[in-house]
């Protein structure tokens, strides 16, 4: 008895037996063994052929058999014969698509703002003299009513500088260059969006459709309770 540990020997079993101590039972470590990794395609296959009731009936209206053998076929081409691993494809083609689009979309800004300001810098070296004049005499109405298209673009161009937080002029020609750097780079990154777009559709799509197959027995399951209820 002393073998069985704490709890076990002689004194704490007649003291258990008098009613002077209460025995509490040794909890069992129970071990759980990982779930069988049960072949996606066997698994889908077993599913649909388990039932035919109301739950299987009202699936097929909504569901094209066509559209879950395309299922099927896709799972065996691309070897994804689990659900983890499907469910991991997935996630990662998600992630992938949604950083493509970000790196996309950083580019157009910067490019955006490359125009904008590439165009002031222009305004503001055409217009500079004008408002070196208008300065000098004094901020004067006549010579302002006389120039205000220039003073008004200078003017604009030097709000915009602040705002960009440019403290020295860029030159024109590197602004060109960075554009183009930007736009090829876009081109390519859009390739790689597109591509990694339908990607992303066929996984999401497909793990919708078997996520549809693996509902459909639990739905069974619920209207089996509902009948056996009613009886």
């Amino acid at each position: 008895m002393d073998s069985l540990g704490e709890g076990y020997g002689l004194e704490d079993l007649r003291a258990v037996l008098l009613g002077k101590k209460a025995h509490t039972p040794r909890k069992k470590t129970v071990t759980q063994a990982e779930p069988p990794k049960v072949n996606l395609l066997v698994d889908i296959q077993a599913k649909l052929q388990a039932g035919k009731g109301a739950g299987y009936a009202r699936w097929a209206k909504v569901f094209n058999l066509k559209q879950m053998a395309q299922t099927m076929n896709y799972l065996s081409e691309n070897n994804l014969l689990e659900y983890a691993v499907l469910e991991e494809k997935a996630a990662a083609a998600t992630a992938h698509h949604n950083d493509l689009s970000a790196q996309i979309k950083a580019a157009e800004k910067r490019m955006a703002e490359i125009a904008v300001l590439r165009t002031h810098i222009v305004n503001y070296a055409k217009t500079r003299e004008a408002y070196v004049a208008y300065r000098k005499a004094g901020y004067s109405k006549k010579f302002r009513e006389e120039h205000e298209e220039e003073i008004l673009l200078h003017q604009a161009a030097k709000n915009a500088f602040d705002e960009m937080g440019v403290k020295k002029l860029p030159k024109v020609k590197e602004l060109q260059t960075e554009y183009a750097k930007l736009l090829e780079e876009k081109k390519k990154t859009y390739a790689e969006y597109r591509r990694s777009r339908e990607e992303m559709r066929e996984l999401l799509t497909t793990k919708a459709n078997v996520d549809r197959v693996l509902k459909m027995e639990v739905e069974q399951d619920v209207e089996k309770e509902k009948d056996h209820g009613q009886r």
